[in-house]
């Protein structure tokens, strides 16, 4: 028989406590680094406890011409809403169709979305959306074809291959005027009206009412219907 004196009440209690609060040391400085990526002490991050839950990192080389890469660009962030009005085609192609781009840098970022307003048949409205470098006269031009077909909206981001101008050639073949609402945001600068890209002299950021100013010329406007 043992002649061990059991533990008093309050020793047996001091000993519990002292038991679970080892254990919730042990909890909040180890398991939760370790398991869940919570580090309430600091002792994971000191410990290098809390990358145990982590993968292993596996390096990208970010130099190979087919990886993602992060850029910097001179040319300021922007965004623009430009609301570009198109005749019926009875009106004739100087109102039905136009070439609106952007100018932009090379490996320049361009975020876009457009849609037409008042078309119902996808099959009336075609586009083109491409680029091409603006060479001296006499130099020969680069030119790159991104997509062509028949829709009413469009969005994606383009990176631009060379310093040049980018966007879209806009034909409208419905017998209805409509509106292209064209959304853009990046790294791009917008080309003042009558120069190459923007021949027709759109304005940015105006209602489309505003936005095609030779449009609203009366040699432009669509002859009235002669009665019978």
């Amino acid at each position: 028989m043992s002649d061990q004196a059991p533990l008093s009440r309050g020793r047996l209690l001091l000993a519990t406590g002292g038991t679970l609060g080892l254990a919730a040391l042990i909890v909040l400085g180890a398991v939760l680094p370790a398991e869940f990526n919570r580090d309430p002490l600091g002792v994971g991050r000191l410990s290098g406890l809390s990358r145990l839950w982590a993968p292993d990192d596996v390096k990208v080389d970010v130099g190979r011409a087919d990886a993602a890469r992060a850029r910097e660009y001179a040319t300021p962030f922007r965004t623009d809403v430009v609301e570009i009005p198109l005749g019926g085609f009875l009106d004739g192609v100087e109102t039905s169709e136009l070439e609106y781009k952007v100018r932009m840098a090379k490996d320049a970022t361009l975020i876009y979305a457009w849609e037409v307003v008042g078309a119902a048949d996808p099959r009336d409205f075609h586009f083109d959306q491409h680029g091409h470098t603006t060479p001296a006269p006499g130099q020969p031009m680069q030119v790159a074809t991104y997509r062509q077909a028949f829709g009413l909206k469009q969005q994606g981001a383009l990176t631009a291959p060379f310093d040049g101008i980018q966007g879209w050639q806009f034909s409208n073949s419905a017998e209805k005027p409509v509106v292209v609402r064209l959304r853009l945001a990046g790294f791009y600068e917008l080309i003042p009206g009558g120069q190459p890209g923007n021949e027709a002299g759109i304005v940015a950021n105006v209602p489309a009412a505003q936005a095609r100013p030779e449009m609203a010329r009366p040699e432009m406007a669509r002859p009235a219907t002669p009665s019978p």
